[in-house]
């Protein structure tokens, strides 16, 4: 088609996420498998790169906006920008599960952490006990020095004996078909309780340097 020379793309295609040192691909093709297309970066100089019009341009390209350019009929022709983001990520996925303690009272707050390390982009979930009610807060914080971490907060505020069970994240690599779960068991109690049975009378009397145990059974 001489009126729309590359191929269109759709939005999912012009943001490209690459693992450091991978190789990639820039996804302009023709229309015209015979077209001469240049690729070039936000500066406008050209880069140098293997073309394949079933594919694109295909290589290692550093972070950054490119275009590919082609002439028809000696018009030129732009197509659409595409975005590369160079993330970093390994191909284990080290997940790591924490909560502050395991046993509560009603109307305390919950918190579990979830800390993926060493990658920068992971689709994570969450499941528990209040999900279906939207019941949790979640926050994200990327953790750059010294080591790469995504540190994922689940906040259960106000929790109730229904906020009992299994708090369970799981997390799925960027790029690769990886994913690891952790999971805790949290126990939320209606009240606290503490029961005390003294294994003495409320006064003893102890003769001069007798020595005397006094015993408490505690549950």
């Amino acid at each position: 088609d001489p009126d729309m020379p590359f191929v269109p793309s759709i939005p999912e295609d012009q943001f490209i996420l690459v693992e450091e040192g991978d190789p990639t691909v820039i996804p302009c093709r023709t229309s015209d498998p015979d077209a001469q297309v240049t690729l070039v970066n936000s500066l406008d100089k050209s880069v140098n790169a293997l073309y394949d019009t079933k594919q694109g341009f295909i290589g290692n390209f550093p972070a950054g906006s490119y275009t590919c350019k082609t002439m028809v009929r000696g018009v030129e022709f732009k197509s659409d920008e595409f975005l590369i983001y160079i993330i970093r990520a390994t191909s284990q996925l080290p997940v790591e599960i924490e909560a502050l303690k395991t046993v509560y009272k009603t109307g305390e707050t919950i918190v579990v952490t979830c800390v993926v390390f060493d990658n920068e982009v992971v689709n994570l979930q969450w499941n528990y006990p209040g999900k279906v009610k939207e019941k949790g807060l979640i926050k994200l914080d990327d953790i750059k020095v010294p080591s790469q971490k995504l540190v994922y907060t689940l906040t259960i505020p106000e929790a109730s004996v229904k906020d009992t069970g299994d708090y369970e994240c799981t997390a799925r690599h960027a790029t690769k078909e990886v994913k690891e779960n952790k999971k805790v068991v949290i126990t939320v109690h209606d009240k606290g309780f503490v029961h005390l049975e003294p294994q003495f009378s409320p006064l003893e009397a102890v003769n001069l340097h007798e020595v005397k145990n006094f015993v408490v059974d505690v549950q």
